[in-house]
């Protein structure tokens, strides 16, 4: 047992000694499939929060050589899996974590020959008939003991990219090129590894590593193939969660969902959710993790293009993107298009397969982007939606019809195309894009389903104080019976939940005059 050649299992017996552990375990039922053939070599790539190190604690304390994980495993679901056995403690690894060993590395210089000469040391240790030398390289010294033991390793690499998002001098770089170089396009080598599984935020560099990695199956958040339901909480596991810890659900559908991954369409930020559990209150966690600062650096990128693009998704639109141009380093933006392809690696964004756009997933990201524009002289126009769309909020909070009809006007003027203006879907998405700044207090609903036809928009209230409110469209013909058409299909009954403040908010568009009308009516809810 040592810290890099076959580690005990204590990572693992600390996550599952956790108040929450999510059982991701039949991961190791997918690898166990790859062991020993041409698909052993993975690169998983997820943002920050997403659990890749548990991941890693996890594949390592079952592979391990180094400890007896059985009882650890046993009530956990790859224990019931016919391949549990067939590896259980059965193989040597090596288990790395970049990012930790080269911020505590004093001469970073020596990054790579300080990784070769502790793993060699250790080797040494265990392999003391292996004549391995102090100037062996790391792929030597594997490549020694394979030929002499017929022994085979499982390679972790934790956070393999750290030396790309750190942005370190191109001789450091250049060696770091050549240790991936020697321990995956090493023929001779090869047979000896049983399995490589690297994880980082970026997948693999395009322009300077993936020659040097080509044999890499990659899963990332753009594509995350058989590995989708290990990339963050599913809806099943997070409705557990909140049944477990008496918190609602759909609120955190609203703070943490929103990663559509394919085939699964609903994947949740880890992180986020257990946060939210323990501390029995939704709100943001993203910025305990990561600034604000790092979104506003990219997006204030003075691309084509990109400034509409960015005010229609705070708007809740999605944009298309083009995910296969961006090289996957920190340094190569030349398109609107790479940098929204990074910030979907990041998490600030996510990726619909489908429809090949990107989208802000959920309203604690969407917190996150507001803020980073909000006092940006280069997103004028995006400042002046938000204090518009705040405005907005604040006038029919307070009944002030006129105020609500007037921004409207101004609003769908500047968000709809003259050739859609009089379109129904366009009337909506505009009001829809008017109201984005409700989303930082209200769950907002869509088209809210009733038995005699739908209410274009409710909000919902999750901060103490404010109403909830109907909002009923119409084209030519009144405000007012818009509001009739809430009191008749008595939309309001679908809230049986809600009780307090509620508002009628009635909204007529006018297409001979291009203005809007509205009137607003609040009733109280009781039980």
């Amino acid at each position: 047992m040592g810290i890099y050649l076959n580690p005990n299992n204590i990572l693992l017996q600390r996550d599952l000694n956790s108040p929450i552990y999510i059982d991701k375990s039949m991961l190791i039922a997918e690898l166990n499939t790859l062991i020993n053939t041409n698909g052993n070599f993975l690169c998983v790539s997820r943002p920050r929060r997403f659990g890749k190190s548990m991941a890693g604690n996890m594949i390592s304390a079952y592979y391990s050589k180094g400890c007896d994980s059985r009882e650890l495993f046993k009530d956990l679901k790859i224990a019931q899996h016919p391949s549990f056995e067939k590896y259980l403690n059965k193989l040597n690894v090596i288990k790395m974590d970049l990012n930790g060993r080269y911020m505590t590395l004093k001469d970073k210089s020596r990054l790579i020959d300080s990784i070769s000469e502790s793993v060699n040391e250790e080797l040494k240790e265990q392999f003391p008939h292996v004549k391995i030398l102090k100037r062996d390289s790391l792929a030597d010294a594997l490549l020694k003991v394979f030929a002499k033991t017929g022994e085979t390793f499982v390679i972790i690499i934790d956070e393999y990219d750290v030396l790309v998002r750190e942005q370190v001098p191109e001789n450091l770089f250049k060696e770091y090129l050549g240790f991936l170089n020697g321990l995956f396009k090493n023929a001779d080598l090869s047979p000896a590894i049983s399995l490589a599984y690297l994880t980082g935020i970026l997948p693999i560099v395009r322009d300077k590593i993936q020659s040097k990695l080509n044999l890499f199956a990659e899963y990332s958040m753009t594509d995350a193939g058989r590995l989708t339901e290990f990339v963050g909480f599913t809806a099943e596991e997070t409705k557990g969660l909140c049944e477990e810890y008496g918190m609602d659900y759909d609120e955190c559908r609203r703070w943490y969902d929103g990663y559509d991954m394919g085939d699964i369409k609903e994947i949740f930020s880890p992180r986020s959710v257990v946060s939210a559990m323990e501390r029995k209150r939704f709100g943001s966690y993203w910025t305990q993790t990561g600034s604000y600062e790092a979104l506003k650096l990219y997006i204030l990128m003075n691309f084509d293009g990109m400034k509409d693009d960015v005010v229609t998704m705070i708007g809740g639109g999605k944009v298309d993107v083009n995910v296969y141009k961006y090289l996957n380093t920190m340094t190569d933006f030349h398109s609107k298009d790479d940098v929204f392809t990074y910030l979907i690696h990041l998490g600030y964004l996510a990726y619909d397969s489908e429809t090949k756009q990107c989208y802000i997933p959920n309203s604690e990201i969407r917190e996150q982007w507001v803020i980073s524009v909000e006092y940006e002289a280069d997103y004028k126009p995006i400042i002046k939606l938000i204090n518009d769309s705040k405005q907005l909020l604040e006038a029919t909070i307070n009944k002030d019809a006129a105020a609500v009809a007037s921004a409207l006007t101004e609003s769908h003027m500047r968000a709809t195309n003259p050739l859609t203006y009089n379109n129904e879907a366009s009337f909506q998405s505009a009001i829809g894009l008017a109201y984005f700044y409700a989303n930082l207090k209200y769950t907002v609903i869509k088209e809210l389903p009733t038995g005699k036809g739908y209410a274009d928009l409710a909000l919902i209230p999750y901060v103490p104080n404010i109403p909830a409110m109907i909002i009923e469209l119409k084209n030519n013909k009144s405000a007012e019976s818009a509001i009739n058409q809430i009191r008749e299909k008595k939309y309001d009954d679908l809230l049986e939940h809600y009780r307090g403040r509620m508002l009628f908010v009635g909204i007529n568009y006018d297409e001979k005059t291009k203005e809007h009308e509205c009137e607003i009516e609040e009733i109280e809810v009781r039980s």
